[in-house]
């Protein structure tokens, strides 16, 4: 069994950057626009709590989380909105203390979980490493639109294997809530890391194959960018399709980003 260690640290270090990029922003600057529909940078770290949140309900209590899923199925298309909008309606000071205390108690829960623990979430049930990992990859996903609303740039990292690798593993989950059914063989992803080294997943002799940088993939699976606007090159028409789809995140399909071309 893995050690899950290792990613709960970058999930500490990748928050901790974030952190620190809406800490030295005047109060003013929270209520800019980022390239989220009506989200402010309010909006993207009162999401963030709200989801932190939640994830340490499923960490710790099952039958309170039993209750958050309900009350997400009620209301489907507004239950994530309304809870950023409950979190931006705080002064930022409020705001960004309730970020640190929640994510801070859930880093200890995922520390102190049992070895081969398994949570219940929105999507399939999660180990400690995969909680971990999707959290990374909002993490810095939300934390990308608001340096773009501030006019800053967040250098990629080595962080980022672990939001390649959920986006490999997550390629069925992305054609199933498009209603496909998934391929039967493995791909093989090759991918540049920023340091410039090779993180590949799947059979070497696969017959389709997605390649480019990992910073690319990543944007991808996160629909940070469009695909027309990425390094990315699929061989096989099954590679082909899943670039079109690809989603490494909870929930139904996520409308994506305009390739940077286009007026809207």
């Amino acid at each position: 069994m893995a050690d899950p260690t290792p990613v709960i640290d970058d999930l500490r270090a990748e928050s901790d950057r974030l952190d620190r990029l809406v800490a030295e922003s005047a109060p003013e600057r929270w209520a800019l626009p980022t390239p989220a529909p009506r989200w402010t940078v309010a909006h993207q770290i009162a999401h963030l709590a709200w989801t932190d949140r939640s994830a340490l309900t499923a960490v710790t209590d099952a039958d309170a989380f039993k209750a958050l899923v309900e009350k997400a199925l009620a209301a489907p298309a507004s239950f994530v909105d309304d809870g950023a909008d409950e979190g931006a309606a705080l002064p930022p000071a409020e705001l960004l203390d309730r970020w640190r205390k929640g994510r801070a108690a859930l880093d200890r829960a995922l520390r102190e979980a049992p070895p081969g623990a398994r949570f219940p979430w929105y999507g399939p049930p999660m180990s400690v490493a995969s909680m971990a990992t999707a959290r990374l990859m909002e993490t810095w996903a939300h934390g990308l639109d608001i340096a773009d609303a501030l006019g800053v740039e967040l250098p990629p990292t080595g962080r980022l294997r672990h939001i390649a690798r959920l986006g490999v593993r997550t390629r069925d989950f992305a054609y199933g809530v498009h209603g496909l059914t998934p391929p039967g063989e493995e791909f093989r992803v090759e991918l540049t890391a920023p340091d410039g080294s090779l993180w590949a997943y799947g059979p070497e002799d696969a017959a389709q194959r997605v390649t480019g940088p990992a910073l690319d993939f990543c944007l991808l699976v996160t629909q940070r960018a469009h695909r027309a606007d990425l390094s990315l090159t699929a061989t096989g028409p099954d590679a082909d399709r899943w670039l079109d789809i690809a989603q490494a995140f909870a929930g139904p399909p996520g409308s994506g980003r305009a390739p940077k071309g286009d007026a809207a």
